[in-house]
């Protein structure tokens, strides 16, 4: 039989909408189930007032179909980057743990916190594995061994600004390609709406540079550290800063016009309001597709708003599908009954409807073309085990606009396997050398990047202070790491 691949369960399919897709012809798990166990898990974010109605409904399908309950430990986002870290160093007996590239799974597994999955993967969780691409299977591996289970979701670069339509009047015509597009519909939104932002910045900081970098066909290291770039149509791509790249002083003109204009707040930087744009406080956000489907799908016709989305990276490539994974805990006392649960909610229809959405008609309801809404987002807005999303199993949300799928279809069919920067979706940054360099760069890029790239300092002086303060808390030493990483990345190939 054929291997199914992930591309035969992209999302728009007609089965996944419809969400009834099955596995015909795969294996199931071959795990003994005689002795009923509970399964714990830790997950990052915050435990939803309504956990308890579907941990119920849950665990009875689990107790039905594998013999064992989950018990789910959050921890909130308030929290992570101080308690994720301690989970594996403080000898915490537990199961399975949600990881990421952006939680350091390279490092982790360097360090031992997780069992290597090289002989349960396979045996335990056969579907999974069935399903997982190559570049996934090369993601998961660390020093040759298997130590995740990926996400089956495909994720991707792509991103752009997602717009309102109806604020700004006759004074634009409606084309959203370059970043003169977006300067003449900013021009717009003000000549219309004097109360509302065009563009949308907060304390969490701006994703012009991220998105002007992609723009210009430049990959980024890692999406954690967005000031290390590359070109990745070289076939020796250098490493550098964003002070060593000749259009970056283009952009800070830009972005100083920008600011004079009053796209955005002059107190941006401390203003805390993440949900400007659903409230109609702003008009364009620079984000991916899915935040523009639930843009349209929330905030839409029935509120009277209208929404926009144009990808304007140049070169697509798949994100990491280590962004989202799995982990067994090196202190698992149920190794092969937790790799059968990966198995089971990450390719039973009905267990992850009930891991993701809750219970039909309490916290979830199904339209006739099996897209969700949340009846109560108070109550519960959704399950936060990303990883276990799959193109074949994740849900449309009802009102999710017409053109999503198309648009992903066209950026799918947009990569080429092997080429530019989809030959270097599988590099992970390994940072554990340079922690303490990173720490300081991070902190510089906040203090002297941000207000730079909002054109809040001189776009001159601005660029040789930060460059000064990079260049003292360790770029240098940062650089030549990661060029030693992408040298012995592109060795191995």
């Amino acid at each position: 039989m054929r291997k199914i691949t992930r591309r035969d369960f992209l999302c728009g399919s007609a089965a996944a909408v419809a969400g009834t897709m099955m596995f015909p012809g795969l294996a199931s798990a071959d795990v003994d189930t005689s002795e009923q166990v509970e399964i714990i898990m830790y997950v990052v974010s915050d435990r939803p007032a309504g956990q308890d109605v579907v941990d119920e409904n849950l665990n009875q399908l689990l107790l039905e179909k594998l013999n064992c309950t989950l018990k789910i430990n959050w921890i909130g986002w308030a929290e992570y980057q101080n308690k994720y870290p301690l989970l594996f160093s403080s000898g915490e007996t537990f199961d399975i743990a949600y990881a990421a590239t952006w939680l350091n799974f390279a490092s982790l597994a360097q360090k031992g916190a997780f069992l290597s999955l090289d002989e349960m993967w396979e045996e335990y969780a056969p579907d999974n594995f069935a399903l997982q691409s190559e570049t996934a299977l090369a993601e998961a591996t660390i020093s040759g061994h298997y130590y995740c289970v990926p996400t089956l979701l495909s994720t991707y670069t792509a991103y752009g600004p997602i717009y309102r339509t109806d604020l700004t009047g006759e004074d634009w015509d409606g084309v959203m390609e370059t970043w003169e597009d977006v300067e003449e519909y900013g021009d717009a939104i003000l000549a219309n709406n004097q109360a509302i932002e065009p563009i949308d910045i907060y304390s969490m900081g701006p994703e012009l540079m991220l998105t002007y970098m992609q723009s210009l066909g430049y990959m980024w290291v890692s999406k954690s550290y967005p000031w290390l770039w590359f070109d990745p149509t070289e076939e020796n791509p250098t490493v550098k800063s964003l002070y060593q790249f000749d259009e970056i002083k283009d952009f800070l003109e830009m972005t100083a016009r920008f600011n004079e204009k009053g796209f955005w707040s002059k107190s941006a930087l401390s203003d805390t309001d993440s949900t400007k744009l659903q409230n109609g406080k702003s008009a364009l956000r620079f984000h991916n597709i899915d935040t523009y489907a639930s843009c349209v799908a929330n905030y839409g016709e029935s509120v009277g708003q209208s929404w926009g989305y144009s990808n304007f990276v140049a070169d697509n490539s798949h994100l990491p599908y280590t962004q989202d994974c799995m982990v067994i805990s090196n202190t698992s006392k149920n190794p092969e009954r937790a790799m059968a649960l990966i198995n089971l909610i990450t390719t039973d229809q009905e267990v992850f409807d009930a891991l993701m959405y809750g219970v039909e008609g309490v916290t979830y309801e199904l339209n006739d073309e099996g897209q969700f809404t949340i009846t109560d987002t108070d109550l519960y807005a959704g399950g936060a085990l990303w990883a276990a999303r799959s193109d074949a199993l994740v849900r449309y949300q009802a009102g999710y606009p017409e053109d999503y799928a198309t648009k992903k279809e066209e950026i799918e069919a947009s990569i080429v396997a092997g080429v530019n920067s989809e030959k270097f979706a599988p590099f992970v940054f390994d940072t554990s050398s340079i922690e303490t360099e990173l720490s300081t760069c991070v902190n510089v890029q906040q203090q002297y990047w941000w207000p730079l790239e909002l054109g809040y300092t001189d776009k001159d002086s601005g660029l040789e202070q930060y460059q000064s303060m990079m260049e003292i808390a360790g770029i240098d030493t940062v650089i030549a790491e990661a060029q030693a990483q992408i040298d012995a990345y592109i060795a191995s190939l």
